[in-house]
């Protein structure tokens, strides 16, 4: 059904990997079919837990920089402009989308990455946004989530650089959680995911949305958010089972309502 991205579904988790050889490059129809499929995965009540990773030695290594030789500005802008609203989407995804970054991880492929919930790489991972080399800035949100993970200065120097860094680097730095060895990642990843996906899919939904809100709007907000978001569980099935197994010292069994 996807040209470039494959999707195996097990134990409530998808697996989606990006197959584009031979960089996993981002082209406009790469980006068309991955909206297509965040719509069917979130139509997929089978699914609670997304894990993004690459085929072969690289996540994703930019945009495809093909399609730039034809652009005037104004279509660049609003290229841009599509790129931010797809990855505005990863980040505001009602379910977990966990990245595995397995491989090369550049300019618009660290920007889908930033959007993603949780991040974890392998030690070889190179993370950048090299896109001044190229006579440009990031256009995709590289700007402004780098600085939220890394700090102003940090994310500055390595847009002003292009300076890519490692696995170890991205996790000293706080721009990924955890780092496996690359023939564990993937398999690490997914029981990060099995872990998440045994929580009520109703309550994973209204803490990412809670946790959203505060990282944009401020604390104010997301206080206001969260105490809103509190009272909509206590209406859900589930907030009704996890107290009576609680009481009851016995693992609840959550039917995602």
């Amino acid at each position: 059904m996807y040209s470039h991205w494959n999707v195996q579904r097990e134990d409530r988790i998808a697996v989606v990997s990006i197959n584009r050889p031979p960089a996993n490059a981002l082209s406009q129809e790469t980006l068309k079919e991955l909206n297509a499929l965040l719509d069917e995965l979130e139509n997929d009540s089978q699914v609670k837990v997304i894990v993004l990773t690459g085929e072969g030695r690289f996540f994703i290594a930019g945009a495809d920089i093909k399609e730039f030789t034809q652009l005037e500005p104004q279509d660049a802008e609003a290229m841009a402009r599509a790129g931010q609203k797809t990855f505005d989407r990863l980040e505001t995804y009602p379910k977990p989308i966990i990245a595995a970054i397995n491989g090369a991880c550049l300019g618009g492929g660290l920007e889908l990455a930033l959007s993603c919930h949780i991040r974890l790489a392998a030690p070889e991972a190179k993370l950048g946004l090299p896109e001044l080399n190229l006579g440009l800035i990031p256009g995709y949100g590289g700007t402004q989530r780098l600085p939220r993970l890394v700090g102003r200065g940090r994310a500055t120097q390595m847009i002003l650089t292009s300076e890519m860094i490692g696995g170890e680097e991205a996790l000293r730095l706080g721009l990924v959680e955890a780092v496996y060895p690359l023939d564990q990642l993937v398999d690490k990843a997914k029981e990060l995911a099995l872990a998440i996906s045994q929580k009520s899919a109703a309550t994973l939904r209204l803490a990412l949305e809670a946790i959203h809100t505060g990282v944009i709007d401020g604390l104010t907000a997301g206080l206001e958010q969260e105490a809103k978001l509190f009272g909509q569980a206590f209406a859900t099935e589930d907030m009704k089972e996890g107290v009576s197994a609680f009481l009851e010292k016995r693992k609840p069994e959550f039917s995602d309502r």
